[in-house]
């Protein structure tokens, strides 16, 4: 027992003072029995640390639960009536934790509780006057909102042990900040009269701002993350909210698509989405955007589409309205099956406009310019309007091809004229790289039309004009045409064109022969035949041109004419007036050809003679006089012949040798087919003659190009089977 004082001193020097809480030592240092008297050696001298549990647990103080609770209640209290607080927060936080230590936490956070929602339920009758209006209640719903939540977070800051040890290990019970939002929203918004008055003082504000008026974007931004944290935005707020954005622009929608054209309808549209995308931005839970971006797209998109386009898509096209086009589409493309009925607007557009340019023969003259016109303008608009869309670019394709085929031959016919005109000496509209890019257009235009043979046959008699005559403008570009109906269409496609080339290399060659050799037609014919056995020899007479010299007051000329033209200057050897049927008498020229030669004398630009009476047609009866006193800047003139215009007859002829040629490659495929296969039934043999041939065939035709064959003994039919042929060898 000797110890005991010992034990009883280390013990006291231990204790400490704090808040009137005596917070007791945790290790205590003894010596072993027997140290201290000097005669234990080195036993005597050692230590022994000895760890011992505290004996008794120190009791609190009397009634210092309820005075620290008292003090915690006044502090409370302070702060939710934002007066200042007596006692130090340190000091307050330390009676928390000490409270709790002595596990009384159950009971300190069910006075809390108590003491926070006896103050929330007072709050709830500042609300119950119904002279407050609209916005004021807001405001002061709004600052009891803001005050609730300053309060709570000082009151958390002071009960924060209590948070984080006696609630956290709790999991049942809210954290003093769900507290206070759950205290809130049960004895503040899930009031009936409240909650209505908030919700429709909420959507009153955004109706207005809607309309174009001013309001206080800052107040609402509160107010809707207030019902955000009390988690009743969903149910009590956006249903509501959405609803009547729907009837708005249900509304709006029909309105406005009756009193305004379609430009500024999509404007509104767009203006309106940019509208509701800030207000998420701004004061909407960003969970908000997704149904309420989607309800404006469907009412004033989505309900009015087919409309949308009847109304104003033609119009927007034909003025070449590419700001509103984008708009259109990029509007479109949001809504779901918006790309697709625009699509098919698009396509029936082409088809429509296209035909108007097609079909109507008083367009004939300027068909194919208006068609690369089209093209050009449907390719920018894709392009700038529809972002290269793959499906418009198909569309398109198609749709040219459905409208440009609407009436057979007469594109294939044309397109190869145009050709003609832009590959002709004289055409001095474009350079070289312009006509570059101007043959490169009309092939893509080419690729739609299905009657390639009748452009052929077209292009070919023009190409031969040009060649004879030298009027092609660059041997070059002839070439390049060539190259690009070649990759276009095969080298069969352009063996008879690429021939034509070579046979005018041939005739200079045989011409250089030939004057050096004879100068009689009649020699230089048997001259031909003999070189080349086989041939036909035609002479084009109307095509050839001779060199006259001729003598004036000014002095000696030289004229570049026709056959024609110089059989008529020639007859002015023997005198110098002839009347229009003594010269016809004389030459022997038709009558409309002699009009004509008459006219490029006497009525262009170099008049070698004078026509009387003075006029541009040339007339029976009218006399022709030798001008000698003709003047030109030039030595050497060149007269061109005024050039007739195709005739009908020629026009028929073409088209004519067109369906002839195409017989030929019928009999010719259906001979190869049948001696390839020796047997073969009447709907493969067509199946097989469809996949060959190049241009669209009627079943009649076929049919009759089949009896033909049966009837030269190139095939028969099966003696058991008519429709079974065999081939005959």
């Amino acid at each position: 027992m000797a110890d005991e004082p010992q034990k009883k001193s280390h013990l006291s020097a231990l204790v400490g003072h704090t808040n009137g809480l005596t917070r007791p030592a945790s290790l205590t240092a003894t010596r072993s029995p027997g140290g201290g008297g000097g005669g234990g050696g080195a036993t005597a001298s050692s230590k022994k640390l000895v760890i011992k549990n505290f004996r008794e647990r120190p009791k609190l103080p009397d009634n210092y639960t309820q005075d620290t609770w008292q003090k915690l209640h006044e502090a409370v209290r302070a702060i939710q009536s934002s007066i200042s607080i007596k006692y130090n927060l340190e000091e307050l936080y330390q009676a928390v934790e000490n409270l709790c230590s002595y596990k009384v936490s159950a009971t300190l956070y069910k006075q809390l509780r108590q003491v926070c929602e006896e103050h929330v339920e007072a709050q709830i009758l500042q609300f119950r006057e119904d002279s407050l209006d609209s916005l004021l209640f807001l405001k002061k719903i709004n600052k009891c909102w803001q005050d609730h939540c300053r309060q709570m977070i000082m009151i958390r800051s002071i009960f924060l042990f209590l948070d984080r040890t006696y609630v956290l290990q709790n999991s049942v019970l809210p954290s003093i900040w769900d507290m206070g939002l759950e205290l809130f929203r049960t004895h503040i918004i899930n009031d009936k009269q409240v909650q209505t008055k908030t919700i429709d003082g909420i959507l009153l504000l955004i109706e207005q701002e809607r309309n174009g008026e001013a309001v206080d974007r800052s107040l609402l931004r509160s107010l809707l993350s207030m019902l955000s944290d009390l988690q009743v935005y969903k149910k009590s707020f956006e249903q509501r909210f959405l609803e009547e954005t729907n009837c708005l622009y249900a509304a709006e929608g029909q309105r406005l698509m009756q009193e305004r054209e379609v430009p500024e309808y999509l404007h509104h549209v767009n203006k309106r989405l940019e509208e509701e995308a800030d207000r998420v931005i701004t004061y909407l839970d960003h969970g908000t955007q997704k149904p309420l971006i989607a309800c404006v797209e469907k009412q004033l998109l989505g309900e009015h589409l087919s409309a949308i386009l009847q109304k104003g898509l033609d119009s927007l096209l034909d003025e070449n309205r590419i700001s509103d086009l984008t708009q259109t589409y990029q509007l479109f493309s949001r809504v779901k099956g918006g790309q697709q009925i625009l699509l098919q607007h698009w396509s029936e557009y082409i088809k429509n406009f296209g035909t108007t340019i097609v079909v109507n023969p008083e367009k004939d003259k300027d068909m194919v310019q208006e068609l690369l016109d089209f093209k050009d303008k449907v390719d920018h608009i894709i392009e700038v309007c529809f972002q290269k869309n793959e499906k418009f670019i198909n569309l398109m394709k198609e749709s040219f091809e459905t409208f440009i085929n609407k009436r057979p031959n007469k594109p294939a016919e044309l397109i190869a004229k145009y050709v003609d005109s832009k590959l002709r000496a004289g055409n001095k509209e474009a350079t070289d790289e312009e006509l570059e890019r101007i043959l490169d257009k009309i092939m893509i235009i080419f690729r739609f039309i299905h009657g390639k043979d009748v452009f052929e046959a077209f292009y070919k008699k023009d190409l031969a004009k040009r060649l004879l005559v030298g009027k092609s403008a660059s041997v070059d570009a002839e070439k390049s045409m060539l190259s690009k109906l070649k990759h276009e269409c095969g080298a069969a496609f352009t063996s008879k064109l690429e021939g034509m080339f070579k046979d005018m290399e041939l005739s200079k060659d045989v011409m250089v022969q030939f004057k050096q050799m004879i100068k009689l037609q009649e020699v230089f014919k048997t001259f031909y035949l003999g070189k080349h056995s086989g041939r036909k020899l035609q002479w084009q007479t109307t095509l050839g041109h001779a060199v006259l010299k001729a003598e004036f007051k000014e002095g000696k000329k030289e004229f570049q004419v026709s056959l024609f033209q110089t059989l008529v200057l020639l007859m002015f050897n023997e005198g110098d007036e002839f009347s229009f049927e003594e010269i016809k008498m004389a030459t022997g020229v038709e009558d409309s050809e002699l009009r004509r030669t008459l006219q490029s004398l006497a009525c262009g630009k170099a008049r070698v003679l004078i026509k009387n009476p003075k006029g541009k047609d040339v007339e029976d009866g009218d006399k022709f006089i030798f001008n000698g006193d003709f003047k030109h800047k030039l030595f050497r003139i060149k007269i061109n012949q005024i050039q007739m215009k195709e005739t009908v007859e020629e026009q028929v002829s073409t088209t004519e040798r067109v369906f002839q040629d195409r017989q030929y490659q019928i009999d010719a495929a259906i001979v190869r087919i049948m001696k390839m296969r020796k047997t073969l039934g009447h709907n493969l043999l067509v199946s097989e003659l469809y996949n060959q041939l190049k241009f669209p065939v009627k079943p009649g035709d076929l049919k009759k190009r089949i009896e033909s064959l049966i009837d030269r003994d190139y095939m028969e039919r099966d003696k058991d089977n008519p429709n079974q042929y065999h081939y005959v060898a």
